[in-house]
């Protein structure tokens, strides 16, 4: 198998030649991987966002398309041929341990998924069997970014028919968030970020109004203008940048909610003014949207199918796995929606 390895923090990935065990454990399933898409999850990895990383070297990746080539002992949810959505939140079907691969007489490590390899062995639960006519490529959004952004907007958030919703970061997922906000009738629907070729995208997947924060002189009087002077029902954070975070939950209503779904950096300082939060403002952190993968993938499935949810040009940059290093630069950089990874 042909695998991306993080072998040393804040250090480029090593594309190499793997070894994988020769059989499967209880709960394992060995698939053959088509598509991966890149999360932040992943720069947070590569980066040590959350402090040393105790199992180097090891693979990446949570959010892909593949086909079921094996099932180990005990598997039930899945079989040999099935079409399946690799996701890094639990759902249906065994917990089995994270495999182990050889690299130059190394062992490598993984978790219960990893997706920026052309072969894995996953955890049962972390799979979701799709429909063969659906499309491959754009199945892995149901990994991570489609299912969190839904989940931020209906489990976390639980906005309500006419609700306002402000956006900070319109990538991959805070699209899919503008998605969903649209569906249950939000409004309004704004979206800030600091390119000028998201903002502009944004209004294709429900963005009503949308600022870029490096140009907008008093962009907190301008937003409070479109919600009201006491602030926005929701409002939701995806880049986890400490200034951002507080002037998300600063626009927040004294009734409303503020989402964070970016993770800053350990040890970032976050100043706010918390006895808004001992009477009905809340602040709360989405783990992936609370989302359970084989209850939700097959209703967005039918949204799509019906044309009442839209995926296509979700993928703004496309690369080979060989140009692992090159897909992550063009995610750095900002001006990415998603980024795919063909295997």
């Amino acid at each position: 198998m042909k695998a991306a390895i993080l072998v040393q923090t804040s250090e480029p990935l090593v594309v190499a030649e793997l070894k994988m065990p020769e059989n499967l454990s209880f709960g394992q399933v060995h698939v053959n991987i088509h598509y991966s898409g890149i999360c932040g999850a992943q720069m947070n990895e590569i980066e040590g966002a959350k402090g040393p990383d105790k199992f180097l070297p090891h693979l990446l990746g949570h959010e892909g398309s593949g086909t079921v080539l094996r099932i180990g002992p005990g598997v039930k949810t899945v079989k040999e041929g099935d079409h399946v959505v690799l996701h890094w939140r639990p759902s249906a079907g065994i917990q089995a341990d994270p495999a182990k691969y050889e690299w130059n007489g190394k062992t490598v490590n993984a978790g219960w998924v990893t997706t920026f390899n052309d072969e894995a062995i996953i955890s049962e639960n972390r799979l979701t069997v799709i429909p063969k006519d659906f499309d491959l490529r754009l199945a892995p959004l149901f990994g991570c970014a489609v299912t969190t952004a839904v989940g931020v907007v209906n489990n976390d958030a639980q906005l309500k028919i006419g609700q306002s919703i402000v956006i900070f970061g319109i990538g991959g997922v805070g699209l899919n968030i503008a998605q969903a906000a649209q569906m249950v009738s939000a409004n309004p629907i704004i979206g800030v970020d600091i390119v000028d070729s998201k903002i502009e995208m944004s209004k294709q997947w429900g963005v009503n109004f949308a600022f870029n924060s490096t140009t907008t002189p008093d962009l907190k009087e301008q937003i409070l203008k479109l919600v009201g002077p006491g602030g926005a029902d929701v409002v939701v954070d995806t880049t986890g940048r400490p200034r951002v975070i507080e002037l998300a939950y600063d626009l927040t209503h004294a009734d409303g909610r503020t989402i964070l779904v970016g993770v800053p950096r350990k040890g970032d300082n976050i100043n706010i003014y918390t006895l808004p939060l001992h009477f009905k403002k809340i602040l709360k952190g989405s783990h992936g949207g609370s989302a359970i993968p084989d209850l939700e993938i097959p209703r967005l499935i039918r949204l799509v199918n019906q044309g009442r949810m839209k995926l296509e040009g979700l993928f703004t940059h496309e690369f080979p796995l060989e140009q692992i290093n090159e897909a992550i630069a063009a995610l750095r950089t900002g001006e990415a929606g998603r980024v795919l990874l063909r295997m």
